[in-house]
C-alpha cells in the first residue's frame, strides 16, 4: 500500500491564518516582507506583545510544514532527483536567510519592556528556551549548518539504495531482515550474510560521510564557543535538567542492573536452540521453533488492525489514526528507494501528523506503529495550543509518548492475534526487547560523547573504540569471532548517529519513564491512561519534571530506580 501522498490534503480541524496569506507561496520573496514587518513593528503593551508572539508563530508554523511535506516526500522517494531538490531549496535558499531573522526576532522579544508581564507560569520553559537559543547563535554558523543538513541526507540516499537478492528475489534490507526470524538456521545464516556484505559495500563512504559530518559538527561547536561538539548539544538541545555525568552514570546503572538480565536471556536462548554459541543470525528467530509472528498480512491490515487497537484502549486515540487513514498520513511498506527507519511528523499547522515506516509484515513493525502511534497521539493532543514552540517536546518527553504506547497498547494485542499462545509470545518479546533497548542506547550514547570529546580520531580509532563500548554491554551477546568486521561496523546502522546527533539518551530515559506509566496503567487503567494523556497534553509548556510528573512517574535515571524498574519488567515477564 503505498499511499505518500504528494499534494497538500485538505485536512480537519486546520487552524486558519489570521496573519499570514491563506495562499503563501513558499518562496524568499514572499517570506522576507514577514519577517521585516515582524522586526520592526512597535509593540506597546504586553496585549500586544501576546498578539506578536501568536504572529510570529502562525508564520513559523507554516514553515514548518512546508518544510515537512518536502522531507516527507523525499524520504518516501530517494531517487526522485526532483524532490531532493526542492528538499535542498528549502535547506539551501530559506533556512539560512530565516535565522538572521529569528535572532533579531529573539532579541527583539527578549528586549521587550513588557516581557516581565507575561504570564511566568505559561511562557517560562518558552523563555528559558529562547534565551538559550540567543546564547548559541552565530552568524558564521549558519553556512555551516546548512552544509551539515545537506550532507546527513546523503546516508539516506546510500542506505535507501541497499538491497540483496535471496533466492532470486531482490529485498530490501528490511525485507530480508525478516527471514532473520525463520526457523531453518541456514536461511537466517544467509539471510544475514548477505545483509552484512551489502552493509559493508558503503563501509567508506559512510566512514567518509561521517568523518565530513565530525568536521562540521566540531566547527559549529568551536565558533560558538565550546571546546567540543558534546558540550554544544547539550545546551543546543536544551537538556537542562541534566548532566553528562548524568549520563555516565546511567550507563553504569544499565550495565549493572539490565545487563545480568539479558545475558540470563541469552543463555536460555542458547539452550533452548541447543547451539554452542549464538551467532548474529540467531537472535531474532523464536526460541520454541515456532515460525515468526505474522500479527498482520501487508500495510493496509496493519493500520486497520492498528486503529482497532487503539480504538479498544479509548475511541479517541483510535479516532486519531482514522483521521490520518482517511486523509492518507501513512507510508508503512518497505519498497526499494525508500529511506529507511521510521518516523512520525508532525504538520504544524494542520495538527495531524504522517507517519512513515517499512514495514516487511514482521512482528518488529507492529511495534514501530504503536510507537509512532504514539508519537501521532501526541502530535494530535498539543494542536491546540497557543505557540507552534509549545509543541516542540524534547525527546525526553516525545519519546515518553511513544514507548510508553507500545506497553499500554500489549492487553489490546488480541486484535492482530487471535491465537493466545501468539499473544503471548509478541508479549515476551515485546518485554525482552524493553530489556534490551536500554543497554543499546547506552552503548549509543556513550560511543557519541566519545566521538564528540575526541573529535580528532581516526576511522581505526573509532572502530576500537565503538567495539569496545558495545562488548562492556555484552555485545548483543554473540559470538563475533567470525564476523570482527560487523561487529565493529554495527554503529553505520543507527541512523541518528549521522542524522541527528545526541538524540539518543532521551531513548533509554523514556524507556523507564514507559515502564513506569505502564506499571501505573496496570494497577489502575482509567487512572494510569488519563495521567498519560494529560502530561501529553502539556506539550513543553513545562519542565520535562512536571511533565513526567503528571504522568504519574519520576524523571530518574539513578541507579535504584533502574534496578526497580527491571525487577517490575522481569516478574511481569515471568508471569507471562
Amino acid at each position: 500500500m503505498h499511499i505518500c501522498t504528494y499534494a497538500y490534503l485538505k485536512m480537519i480541524n486546520a487552524k486558519e491564518r489570521t496573519y499570514i496569506p491563506a495562499q503563501l507561496e513558499i518562496k524568499w520573496e514572499n517570506l522576507e516582507p514577514l519577517y521585516k514587518e515582524l522586526s520592526s513593528r512597535n509593540i506597546n503593551s504586553v496585549e500586544e506583545l501576546e498578539q506578536w508572539l501568536r504572529d510570529r508563530s502562525e508564520l513559523e508554523a507554516a514553515l514548518e510544514e512546508d518544510f515537512a511535506w518536502r522531507y516527507i516526500r523525499m524520504t518516501c522517494n530517494t531517487a526522485d532527483e526532483d524532490l531532493l531538490q526542492k528538499f535542498q531549496y528549502f535547506a539551501t535558499e530559506i533556512e539560512p536567510k530565516i535565522a538572521p531573522y529569528n535572532n533579531e526576532l529573539n532579541k527583539k522579544l527578549v528586549d521587550s519592556e513588557f516581557i516581565d508581564q507575561l504570564d511566568h507560569d505559561k511562557y517560562f520553559v518558552y523563555l528559558r528556551s529562547i534565551k538559550k537559543s540567543l546564547e548559541l547563535f552565530r552568524e558564521e554558523n549558519i553556512p555551516v549548518q546548512t552544509e551539515i543538513q545537506l550532507e546527513q541526507q546523503k546516508y539516506q540516499s546510500i542506505t535507501g539504495a541497499m538491497s540483496v537478492e535471496i533466492g532470486g528475489k531482490e529485498f530490501t534490507l528490511e525485507q530480508a531482515a525478516a527471514i532473520l526470524k525463520d526457523t531453518d538456521r541456514a536461511k537466517r545464516q544467509e539471510a544475514w550474510e548477505k545483509i552484512t556484505t551489502r552493509r559493508l559495500q558503503d563501509k567508506k563512504p559512510l566512514n567518509e560521510l561521517f568523518d565530513l559530518l565530525m568536521v562540521l559538527r566540531h566547527k559549529v561547536s568551536l565558533n560558538a564557543g565550546f571546546e567540543n561538539f558534546r558540550d554544544y548539544m547539550f545546551q543546543a538541545l536544551g537538556r537542562f535538567d541534566y548532566t553528562p555525568q548524568d549520563c555516565y552514570d546511567f550507563h553504569a546503572a544499565i550495565e549493572t542492573e539490565m545487563v545480568p538480565i539479558l545475558r540470563e536471556q541469552a543463555h536460555k536462548r542458547k539452550e533452548a536452540l541447543d547451539l554452542d554459541a549464538l551467532k548474529p543470525w540467531d537472535m531474532d528467530v523464536d526460541i520454541t521453533g515456532k515460525p515468526a509472528l505474522k500479527p498482520f498480512a501487508n500495510g493496509e491490515d496493519l493500520v486497520n488492525k492498528s486503529i482497532q487497537c487503539f480504538n479498544n484502549i479509548d475511541p479517541y486515540l483510535g479516532e486519531r489514526l482514522e483521521i490520518m487513514k482517511a486523509n492518507g498520513l501513512f507510508d508503512v511498506e518497505s519498497r526499494k528507494g525508500k529511506a529507511p527507519g521510521g518516523y512520525n511528523y508532525p504538520l504544524a499547522e494542520t495538527g495531524a501528523p504522517f507517519i512513515f515506516m517499512n514495514s516487511a509484515n514482521t512482528f518488529r513493525d507492529l511495534t514501530t506503529m504503536v510507537h509512532e502511534g504514539g508519537h501521532a497521539v501526541h502530535t494530535f493532543l498539543t494542536a491546540g495550543l497557543e505557540l507552534n514552540d509549545f509543541k516542540h517536546c524534547p525527546s525526553e518527553v516525545a519519546e515518553l509518548a511513544s514507548m510508553s504506547m507500545e506497553l499500554i497498547s500489549m492487553d489490546n494485542w488480541d486484535v492482530y492475534f487471535s491465537n493466545e499462545e501468539e499473544l503471548k509470545r509478541a508479549k515476551r518479546d515485546q518485554l525482552i526487547d524493553v530489556l534490551k533497548t536500554l543497554p543499546w542506547v547506552a552503548v549509543v550514547d556513550q560511543f557519541q560523547h566519545w566521538l564528540y570529546t575526541n573529535p580528532d580520531h581516526t576511522d581505526a580509532q573509532r572502530t576500537e573504540a565503538w567495539t569496545q563500548i558495545y562488548e562492556r554491554f555484552g555485545a548483543g551477546f554473540i559470538d563475533w569471532s567470525e564476523h570482527p568486521e560487523a561487529e565493529e561496523n554495527l554503529w553505520q546502522k543507527q541512523l541518528h548517529i549521522f542524522e541527528v546527533p545526541f538524540y539518543y539518551i532521551e531513548y533509554g530515559m523514556a524507556q523507564l519513564g514507559a515502564i513506569a506509566v505502564w506499571k501505573n496503567y496496570k494497577e489502575n487503567p482509567e487512572k494510569g491512561l488519563q495521567q498519560y494523556l494529560d502530561a501529553l497534553k502539556l506539550g513543553y509548556t513545562k519542565t520535562i519534571k512536571e511533565i513526567y510528573e503528571t504522568a504519574g512517574v519520576k524523571f530518574d535515571f539513578s541507579a535504584g530506580y533502574v534496578k526497580d524498574l527491571a525487577e517490575f519488567v522481569k516478574s511481569e515477564l515471568e508471569k507471562i
